[in-house]
């Protein structure tokens, strides 16, 4: 899911989202009560309609942007206390609020508030962190089910989160007592957040025997591509993940090198701001791409061969010279190239598992 945190994946459009064919975005309730607000929202009907986006939407409830003002916010029963980054106002997110926002936003799915625990978090305070979390997500299902009729998506899903550090004890413990509550798909959080990544993927491999078989399984927080394979291996349906977006920002491109993901080297980043790119004529998007969908490999969509076309035309020299004078089209351009990676490793892992599957 490219992300989309305040209405807006950073330096592109709704229609270029479109035109790369991603069905669903990302964006947060945190960022979003506090501007436009929710009077805003809810006079346009919903965000969807704000941001002229007809692809679904995905909306975080907000506990991981309390879970980074860790110094200038309180957890209490009734909720996350947060001090507003933008003018220091005071604000409580209390379960309820988290799903009124969100069911004001039109949130196709919509995920509880939990509390996101940091790495190294003692026994103890896991222990504490996850009864609070369940008895909010209870506090969740039940707002989210009253307010059903005034929503401006009544047809939305509701996603729990499976917290716990990397205890695979209280990871499972947790991930049960949200079975018996009952939601529509399951994220687990609280990972990808400084553990060792063999540590997350022994929790995530753990939780696949635990989490119901029919529910979309969502990680939150994204990751870099090898380790996306690695997760989709253990279970995970789903992930967002800023990385494409911020790296393109710095003039990092991702690309592929060859067609099996099994093997870690598949993929390549490349520093577009390097002096060896100065004179490159090779382009933004070209022959790697288009020999790695050759063969059997269906057609990519019309609209998405558009904006392949559109990045083949310029080189990396020319790339690069855009980032050094500072020209914003460099961000807009490698922005779309990444995006198009990520949406594209996830095509080609969903073609290997229906492969595997045959």
């Amino acid at each position: 899911m490219p992300i989309a945190t305040k209405g807006a994946v950073k330096t592109l459009s709704s229609a270029d989202i479109e035109r790369l064919g991603s069905p669903i975005l990302l964006s947060n309730t945190y960022h979003l009560y506090l501007r436009p607000g929710i009077d805003v929202l809810k006079s346009f009907g919903g965000l969807h309609k704000f941001m002229s986006w007809d692809g679904a939407l995905l909306t975080d409830s907000g506990g991981y942007q309390v879970f980074s003002l860790a110094k200038m916010r309180k957890i209490k029963e009734e909720g996350a206390e947060f001090a507003s980054h933008i003018d220091g106002s005071r604000h409580l997110l209390t379960p309820e609020l988290s799903m009124q926002i969100q069911q004001t936003i039109g949130s196709d799915i919509v995920m509880v508030l939990d509390e996101c625990t940091p790495a190294g978090s003692t026994k103890e305070y896991l222990v504490d962190s996850l009864a609070r979390t369940v008895r909010w997500a209870e506090r969740c299902k039940i707002e989210f089910e009253k307010g059903k009729a005034a929503s401006n998506n009544p047809g939305a899903q509701l996603f729990g989160i499976v917290q716990g550090g990397t205890d695979i004890e209280l990871r499972t413990k947790h991930a049960e007592a949200l079975k018996a509550i009952g939601f529509d798909g399951y994220a687990v959080g609280g990972l990808a957040v400084g553990e060792p990544f063999e540590e997350s993927c022994a929790t995530v491999e753990a939780l696949d025997d635990v989490l119901p078989s029919n529910a979309p399984r969502y990680f939150m927080g994204g990751a870099q591509p090898g380790q996306i394979v690695e997760y989709v291996k253990r279970g995970i349906d789903m992930f967002d993940c800023v990385l494409p977006t911020r790296n393109a920002r710095h003039g990092l491109l991702y690309r592929f090198v060859h067609d099996d993901l099994n093997r870690p080297d598949f993929y390549e980043t490349i520093h577009l701001t390097n002096e060896r790119f100065k004179e490159s004529k090779e382009p933004l998007v070209g022959a790697t791409l288009a020999v790695a969908r050759a063969g059997a490999r269906p057609a990519p969509t019309e609209m998405a061969d558009i904006v392949s076309q559109e990045l083949s035309r310029y080189s990396l020299g020319y790339i690069r010279h855009l980032f050094s004078v500072e020209e914003i089209l460099a961000q807009r351009l490698v922005t779309l190239a990444n995006v198009r990676f990520y949406l594209e490793l996830m095509r080609r892992i969903r073609e290997g598992i229906e492969v595997e599957k045959v």
